[in-house]
């Protein structure tokens, strides 16, 4: 199946064995956003949402997330998480109010930290929006991306180049 490693010679899924891999530290930084109105703007940053704190309740989900990232994505490794960070940063634009949301994955292990980076984001990205749809269901989520990886043996380290298409 070419370089793909998620399949056996069967062409079936299998978990990748990484059993023989040194452990090394690993980082990944993933960004999504969430574009808001005006309205939700006004009530997140103020603390005005009926369910509660916005950003403080996406944040906890985000990582609880992070940390169950396996569980919900077939192939991915258990591995032990050192630190999960998520930072928020707004900015206006012509249809309202983007979110932007960057989070950050750590661990020593043999596997990287990507998917834990990019599911904290998504879910963080998916609690805003569950705790603002009463008011507005338009909002829209994405793009989400790896920024960046380091770490590992096997793979070189990634950097993201940002471009227009990121900004959106």
């Amino acid at each position: 199946m070419g370089d793909l490693t998620h399949f056996n010679e069967q062409g079936r899924a299998k978990m990748v064995d990484v059993s023989a891999k040194p452990e090394t530290s690993r980082t990944a930084i993933a960004q999504s956003s969430i574009l808001l109105n005006e309205e939700i703007y006004e009530l997140v940053t103020n603390q005005k949402i009926k369910k509660g704190d916005v950003l403080a309740v996406a944040q906890v989900a985000g990582i609880m997330a992070s940390k169950n990232t396996s569980n919900i994505i077939p192939m991915c490794h258990p591995i032990p998480l050192q630190g999960v960070n998520i930072a928020f940063d707004w900015e206006k634009e012509d249809q309202g109010y983007r979110l932007r949301i960057e989070t950050e994955a750590k661990t020593k292990g043999s596997t990287g930290v990507e998917m834990e980076a990019l599911t904290a984001a998504s879910v963080t990205a998916l609690t805003i929006y569950d705790m603002c749809k009463a008011i507005d269901k338009g909002m829209v989520i994405g793009p989400t991306f790896l920024v960046e990886k380091t770490g590992g043996v096997s793979s070189s380290d990634y950097k993201r180049q940002v471009n227009r298409t990121d900004r959106d």
